[in-house]
């Protein structure tokens, strides 16, 4: 995911290993390349175009392409220093994001690795991050979360809260692998203006808390 929800993060640290589906096709309209951020109004997209023209069927996450034609990482920069500069923790991860947004990003799994792994080492998170394409996994749906549980070793898969509509309990019962579904508890906390939105990328939490971020993402 592109500057993810909060409730990504907490399912990671509940983990031991978190498989990244990389190898997966992109959905159009997924969280894979956009995330909200706080405005004063409301709430505002942002979204990493990709190219897709004359490619759907053939485009899986780990080859995706950045379409850098489009002025997209100024717009993106320029609407989070505008709706978070005033923010109390906002200084103390600037410098990142204006790196970020300088670099020349030409596929996406680099760039969501490498803010993944900022995000990881900032909210102090240990979890073994492991990506699919190397496990080399050969079924879909669920036989294809119960082929990856295998190769990793699992008795417990934490599963995001619309697996009910897609495991096959009884598959993983059977292979001696409990399923627990992630419906994760929304903290509410200060942001930079008033009211609250719920499920805003990470970014809204580490500006307005700073360290104090996982705790509040971990509802401690």
């Amino acid at each position: 995911m592109y500057l993810p929800w909060l409730g990504y993060f907490d399912r990671i640290v509940r983990s031991d290993v978190h498989i990244v589906l990389d190898h997966v096709q992109f959905e159009k309209n997924s969280m894979i390349n956009r995330n909200k951020i706080r405005t004063k109004e409301s709430w505002n997209w942002l979204t990493i175009p990709i190219k897709t023209k004359n490619k759907f069927g053939e485009l899986q996450i780990n080859d995706l392409s950045v379409d850098n034609t489009l002025a997209w990482k100024q717009k993106h920069w320029k609407s989070i220093k505008f709706n978070y500069s005033k923010a109390k923790y906002f200084k103390d991860y600037a410098y990142f994001f204006e790196d970020l947004y300088e670099n020349n990003w030409q596929k996406l799994l680099p760039m969501l690795k490498f803010i993944n792994s900022y995000f990881f080492e900032k909210l102090n998170i240990k979890t073994k991050i492991i990506y699919s394409s190397n496990l080399n996994p050969t079924l879909t749906k669920s036989e294809m979360i119960l082929e990856l549980c295998k190769k990793v070793g699992a008795n417990k898969y934490i599963s995001g809260p619309f697996g009910r509509n897609y495991l096959n309990i009884k598959e993983f019962d059977m292979s001696g692998i409990k399923i627990d579904f992630h419906d994760y508890l929304h903290p509410i906390y200060a942001q930079a203006y008033s009211g609250f939105e719920y499920n805003m990328s990470i970014i809204d939490l580490l500006f307005n808390h700073g360290k104090d971020s996982i705790k509040i993402l971990k509802n401690e």
